[in-house]
């Protein structure tokens, strides 16, 4: 049988400790140094990443026209080539478009601070 904890300085079991209520010296009021500003959303930002987002979409979609030989009959390296920099193009994109639409949203853990400034 493990032997019950105690507080050390005091002495007391721990299960044996009483709680009691802190007293109440706010006022309701906050200091106006901890408060945050509303986050501005950076519309700069969110530009870029749909232009980035849409410019790997479209290298994306050659890329796997150019593999099946829709397009021309450039070579699988070619490609490969144009497949791998749009999924290099389109992941930041669509992970930031992701953090900008659910911080519009209000979702808890979210926010427009998240997202790299361009330099705004």
């Amino acid at each position: 049988m493990v032997p019950a904890r105690t507080n050390v300085p005091a002495g007391i079991p721990r299960n044996k400790v009483k709680y009691s209520m802190l007293s109440s010296t706010d006022d309701g009021h906050m200091n106006p140094q901890c408060q945050e500003s509303p986050a501005k959303i950076p519309y700069k930002a969110i530009a870029c990443f749909a232009l980035q987002f849409l410019i790997g979409a479209v290298l994306l979609i050659t890329g796997c026209l150019l593999l099946a030989g829709y397009l021309s009959e450039a070579g699988p390296n070619r490609a490969v080539a144009i497949l791998i920099v749009g999924i290099l193009v389109l992941l930041p994109g669509s992970y930031h478009l992701l953090i900008a639409c659910k911080a519009h949203g209000g979702c808890p853990g979210y926010s427009y601070q998240d997202l790299p400034d361009c330099g705004d």
